[in-house]
Formats: C-alpha cells, sequence, structure tokens
C-alpha cells in the first residue's frame, strides 16, 4: 500500500494559513474586567490610580504603559490596581506587589541592583565606545 506524502507546498500553505489565524485565536471571549475601562467613583483614588497605571509596563506591548495598552491583560491590571486602591492600598504598596508578581521590569523605573546594572550602565558603555570609535575616525581623517 502507497502512503500518501504532502508536497511541500502544501505544507507551506497549511503553515502560512495557521500562522494567519493564530492571532485570531488568541482573543479573549470573556468581557473586560469591571474597572479594565470604568474609573473609579472617587476623583483622589482615580487619580492615584492614573499615576500608577502611567508608570507600570504593559507586559503585552512593552513600549506601552497599561494606560495606554488595549490588551486585555493590560485590563486586567488596570482592574486590580484600580480594586486594591478602593480597597485603601498606596501606589507604592501596589507598584511593590506588581513587581513581586511580574518582576522589576514591569516598572519604567527599575531599582539599580546587580541585576539591573547593564540596563543602567549599557547606555554610557555604548556612547563611550561610540565617541572612542568616532575619535579614531577623526584622527585618520585628519592625518590623510
Amino acid at each position: 500500500m502507497r502512503r500518501h506524502v504532502p508536497r511541500p507546498d502544501r505544507l507551506l500553505l497549511i503553515s502560512l494559513a495557521l500562522a494567519v489565524a493564530a492571532p485570531a485565536a488568541a482573543d479573549s471571549l470573556l468581557p473586560p474586567a469591571e474597572y479594565a475601562n470604568k474609573q473609579l467613583p472617587d476623583p483622589r483614588q482615580e487619580a492615584a490610580a492614573r499615576g500608577l497605571m502611567d508608570e507600570v509596563r504593559c507586559l503585552v506591548c512593552q513600549g506601552q504603559s497599561i494606560a495606554d495598552s488595549d490588551a486585555d491583560m493590560a485590563g486586567d491590571m488596570r482592574n486590580n490596581i484600580r480594586r486594591r486602591i478602593a480597597a485603601g492600598e498606596s501606589p507604592e504598596q501596589i507598584r511593590s506587589w506588581l513587581i513581586q508578581r511580574y518582576g522589576n521590569w514591569v516598572t519604567y523605573d527599575p531599582p539599580v541592583e546587580p541585576l539591573t546594572w547593564p540596563l543602567w550602565f549599557a547606555p554610557i558603555v555604548l556612547l563611550g565606545a561610540g565617541l572612542f570609535l568616532m575619535r579614531g575616525q577623526f584622527k585618520r581623517r585628519k592625518k590623510a
């Protein structure tokens, strides 16, 4: 009996169809959390929540704060922040909880510690290396 082996072009077409369909499967069918897009009734509490949401990085988008992100996870994080502030927690307590849960990367202002030294000092080292290379180029041009 002869076994059917799919042709490479069909495999490529099937793979491409699955890759295109993957983002559609990632959408949540659940409704957003209660305070994901709804403000707290107390303006002082909402201002505190907004201030913290502007300082917390979206774990899905990575380049946006959770205040600006439309990702479902950012909505869940906004809901958690608003609920905790309404329950009486301070923004600093909530920030500590978020860092403990998601790591220092979740905040736009990570602490200076051995693990984050590359984050803080790499720009300075790269700038120094660039200046050193430019200096060498300028010396060569001056000699020529």
